[in-house]
């Protein structure tokens, strides 16, 4: 009789009058039994009293609600250029605003690319500048004198030829002095309408295709600019929002690599709830629910929205699922507090979470 009494006990309340109950029904049955010898009362007593003690040993009823966790989404800060750790200007715990300065890391080589990308620029927009222009002004002037010379040869040519014709009418030189008196005048000539040329030549810009080649570089050489004050940009971090400094990875003078994170912040959005919802309960929640946040020290309940419910299970068996397993399914569900409320929580921190039946005011 003990054994079939006690290995019905479950952990569940039982009121004491349902207790007493069976004590009187199993005395009944057993009123005509003698005592035991040595005054020991017979089996049905003892058996009461095994349940009365097992019951005991189950204790309260656990309280409705779900057990969790706080849990901080970090912003890890790096630089995608790598350099000597320079400046520290935050610490552990600090907190900063937008836009203040985290750390710098060493910047001399990317300084001398900078001013190296700067100079290439000025080059070659000077370059380009140079294509729409024409020549200068003392070069066109001693084009213009070349081409008075020229001009003035011309003349004297053109008085010798005519000099040589006549006297080769008359008879005094032969044909032969004629023609090299015509020969020096067409190259007078042909001197002065090269000089001309060159004189309009003097006032033209370049042609178009070296002007485009030059434009060409030089936008190449603004973009090489460019590149250069993003890498110099990139030694120097801010911080990207407001937020608490959580961890530094770094000291001053230590090497960090590119993309490595040297120091953690976490933002008042970054905090959220994350609890476990059994697979009987968890359909009847859904995302944008309210539920509340109670934790040691932390005051009155934490009001939080859930914003996350796993597709899937969490620790599940891999066995089919009888009604016996079923309870060992749990769902992650996900819950964020309001901005207001988040200081209020540190990751790390276990929570009970309990359902709210209306929204928070």
């Amino acid at each position: 009789m003990t054994d079939r009494v006690f290995t019905r006990i479950r952990c569940r309340e039982v009121p004491a009058s349902d207790v007493f109950a069976d004590e009187h029904t199993i005395a009944s049955k057993n009123a005509g039994q003698a005592t035991a010898p040595g005054g020991r009362r017979g089996p049905g007593l003892m058996a009461v009293l095994t349940v009365v003690a097992g019951l005991a040993a189950c204790g309260e009823a656990p309280p409705a609600g779900w057990s969790g966790y706080v849990e901080g989404d970090y912003v890890h800060v790096a630089s995608p250029v790598g350099g000597r750790l320079d400046t520290l200007a935050v610490r552990a715990g600090d907190r900063v605003r937008k836009g203040d300065a985290l750390f710098a890391l060493d910047a001399q080589a990317e300084q001398a690319a900078q001013a190296e990308a700067r100079a290439r620029l000025a080059g070659t927009l000077a370059q380009a500048a140079n294509t729409t222009k024409g020549r200068r002004t003392d070069e066109v002037a001693v084009t213009r004198a070349q081409l008075a010379q020229a001009r003035a040869q011309a003349v004297l040519a053109q008085t010798a030829w005519a000099r040589q014709r006549d006297l080769v009418a008359q008879g005094f030189v032969s044909q032969a002095s004629q023609d090299a008196a015509k020969a020096a005048l067409d190259q007078a000539n042909a001197r002065v309408a090269e000089l001309e040329a060159a004189l309009r030549v003097a006032a033209l810009p370049a042609r178009s295709d070296e002007t485009d080649a030059a434009e060409a570089q030089a936008e190449a050489a603004r973009q090489v600019l460019r590149q250069s004050d993003w890498r110099l940009a990139q030694k120097q971090q801010t911080a990207p929002a407001d937020a608490q400094v959580a961890e530094v990875f770094f000291r001053v003078g230590e090497t960090v690599a590119p993309g490595q994170p040297v120091l953690s912040l976490l933002p008042p959005g970054g905090v959220k709830a994350r609890f476990y919802v059994p697979e009987t309960e968890v359909g009847a929640l859904a995302t944008g629910q309210w539920v509340a946040l109670a934790c040691d020290g932390c005051g009155e309940a934490i009001p939080a929205r859930i914003i996350r419910i796993a597709s899937g299970p969490e620790f599940t068996p891999p066995v089919i699922y009888s009604n016996a397993q079923r309870a060992r399914l749990v769902f992650l569900v996900e819950a964020a507090p309001r901005p207001a409320d988040a200081s209020r929580l540190h990751p790390g921190q276990p929570l009970d979470v309990t359902r709210l039946t209306q929204d928070p005011g």
